[in-house]
């Protein structure tokens, strides 16, 4: 059996918040919205125009204090999510354009030209053009 990683979770504040930041401004787009609860939902989103298998995030609310305390740090403040892209530039422009916080400039290392942002909740995020 092939084995990959289909989807992982990302903890979120609110559902609708969350999907208006990845759809509105990064430009995701909805696979799923589930009702499960009153509170809970099973919310699937991934980038658009995605050639590839990839892997989908799941938008998971917090549901306790605990869980609160990680939203926007799930690593520990290092980067958590690689977005490859084809054209950095132009997805600097679109970030830009929709008030994404940069925390890094693009640059040029040995693996391509990269950015770091962060999104709606602090996580930090590599934007990565592949040599």
């Amino acid at each position: 059996m092939e084995r990959f990683i289909g989807q992982f979770s990302i903890l979120v504040k609110d559902y609708d918040e969350a999907l208006d930041f990845y759809i509105n401004v990064l430009g995701f787009q909805l696979v799923e919205d589930t009702v499960l609860s009153p509170d809970k939902r099973w919310v699937v989103i991934k980038p658009s125009n995605t050639k590839s298998q990839g892997c989908n995030l799941l938008l998971a609310k917090a549901s306790n204090p605990t869980q609160e305390i990680y939203i926007g740090n799930q690593t520990g403040g290092r980067v958590f999510l690689f977005l490859y892209t084809d054209d950095i530039n132009r997805d600097y422009d679109l970030l830009i354009n929709n008030g994404v916080k940069i925390v890094r400039n693009p640059s040029d290392e040995r693996y391509g030209r990269v950015l770091v942002f962060s999104d709606l909740y602090g996580n930090l995020w590599d934007l990565i053009e592949p040599k």
